[in-house]
């Protein structure tokens, strides 16, 4: 009896760590599901809450930043479930590094809106390339895949390519923007405004070669 039980505790050892362990795949969970271990809010910090599974913004602009790793990501996979309320606007970081006051400087974002009246909405690079019609819908989650190889980005609404664009050899960044361009860094959700309420779960990464 001691013997199973001392069994049984090994398991629980094993199994408990791994909600963000790398699977065999090479998929890693980023967000546990429960707290915001690894992530780090900017400015409004009270923005940010978890709710039943899901990492939620609702407030004055913020951006979670992913700080669980200190090795920059470069190459990835990168997939969230999203789910925006109507009229709302947020966004998914990547290559940028955490700030405390303002849009990020550093980075390119990939556009979550549906409704809102910003005209660049759901998977828009943003700035970059705009989508104007998003195959996705308020009140239901989407998966937004982002797929990152040297100088390719390509992202995906639920399985669908809406945006591959290969940033040119000498990049021209948008007004007020000069760090939108390829390099190195980490994730991060954008908290747009008080009236934008949006849901992330499920998100992880793959570092590729």
């Amino acid at each position: 009896m001691m013997r199973l039980s001392a069994v049984c505790l090994f398991t629980m050892v094993l199994v408990v760590p791994a909600g963000l362990a790398t699977a065999e795949d090479g998929w890693k969970t980023l967000f546990d599901g429960e707290t915001l271990q690894g992530w780090k809010a900017s400015e409004n910090k009270d923005s940010w809450k978890v709710v039943d599974g899901a990492l939620v913004c609702d407030g004055p602009r913020s951006h979670l930043f992913y700080v669980g790793e200190d090795k920059p990501f470069v190459n990835f996979e990168f997939k969230a479930d999203v789910m925006t309320r109507p009229g709302s606007n947020a966004g998914i970081y990547f290559h940028t590094r955490y700030q405390e006051e303002g849009w990020p400087k550093n980075g390119y974002e990939a556009q979550v809106n549906v409704t809102h009246k910003d005209p660049k909405k759901t998977g828009s690079l943003y700035g970059v390339v705009n989508v104007s019609k998003p195959p996705c819908q308020d009140n239901e989650y989407w998966t937004q895949h982002i797929i990152v190889r040297g100088k390719q980005i390509v992202i995906k609404i639920n399985g669908q390519t809406v945006v591959d664009y290969t940033e040119p050899e000498n990049p021209q960044p948008p007004a007020n923007f000069s760090g939108r361009r390829l390099s190195q860094g980490t994730f991060a959700f954008q908290a747009h405004d008080p009236q934008s309420v949006v849901h992330f779960k499920n998100v992880k990464v793959k570092r590729l070669p």
